[in-house]
């Protein structure tokens, strides 16, 4: 059921709108997220980051207009579809939504013994996967224990658990100090630049998403670089802009686009990441 389609986005909104108690919160939002991209996800508070999340993801139906994820038609599909459907997808909560009960193993490990994976894969995958994200030393701890930037990368970590086609970020660095936020999003970008993940991510921060958008994690030197660094060629971002504004898509694009453009409104946002 869950599969790429070849040539074609692994997400599009076409026409979607939706809204509560008679008043519409987005209007008519078209986008598409192409393999291996990353769309950041702009606009103040309460102008419908969230809300594109879970409509991505079949929590929430539009009123009107279509939403294809992995080649599946979201809006039209039923609940017991959508299940396996979520299966197939990563989700990192704003707050990480750990299990305060269970141990970091077993909240990373939660999703793998839910469909049964053998015991033996299911510690391998997880340590692998914590070791990604450099949390495998907290492999036994609680979350009570951790910190919220350590909370909020083993939330990822679950996430990428099962090499999902797709992973959806809301506020990822919410509440965190500006070191911390940095951490996470150099957390995202080895996931999007080392395993080849597809991700639409939600923030406040418009530094979140020029980080992504102006640097890559290379593999060889283990550390993040400029795009072009280390004798490369020209190289294209993996990470695109959409800015909503009063519920419509005010602007999709490059993050360079973004800079070059004379519009007042975008020149405040550029202005507050540099």
């Amino acid at each position: 059921m869950t599969q790429m389609v070849p040539g074609e986005p692994v997400i599009a909104f076409q026409n979607v709108s939706i809204g509560f108690d008679d008043h519409e919160v987005l209007h008519d939002i078209s986008f598409e997220v192409w393999p291996g991209e990353t769309k950041a996800l702009l606009g103040v508070s309460g102008s419908g980051k969230t809300l594109l999340l879970k409509m991505a993801t079949g929590l929430l139906k539009p009123d009107s207009g279509k939403i294809w994820v992995m080649g599946n038609e979201v809006c039209c599909m039923a609940e017991k579809d959508l299940y396996d459907f979520r299966r197939h997808i990563g989700f990192v909560f704003q707050e990480g939504a750990l299990f305060d009960s269970l141990t970091v193993f077993e909240n990373v490990a939660f999703r793998l013994q839910e469909e049964h994976v053998a015991a033996d894969e299911t510690e391998q995958r997880v340590r692998e996967v914590l070791r990604f994200v450099e949390m495998e030393q907290a492999i036994e701890k609680y979350p009570g224990e951790l910190s919220g930037g350590m909370r909020r990368r083993v939330s990822i970590a679950r996430a990428l658990v099962d090499n999902p086609g797709v992973v959806f970020y809301d506020s990822p660095t919410a509440g965190l100090d500006p070191v911390t936020s940095q951490t996470i999003i150099t957390m995202i970008m080895r996931g999007r630049d080392l395993r080849g993940g597809t991700a639409l991510l939600a923030t406040h921060r418009i530094q979140d998403a020029f980080g992504l958008a102006h640097y890559r994690f290379d593999k060889e030197s283990n550390r993040v670089v400029p795009l072009g660094q280390n004798g490369a060629r020209a190289e294209a971002s993996a990470t695109s802009i959409l800015l909503l504004r009063d519920g419509r898509v005010y602007f999709n694009g490059s993050t360079d686009e973004m800079r070059a453009s004379p519009d007042e409104y975008l020149r405040e946002f550029v202005e507050s990441a540099e």
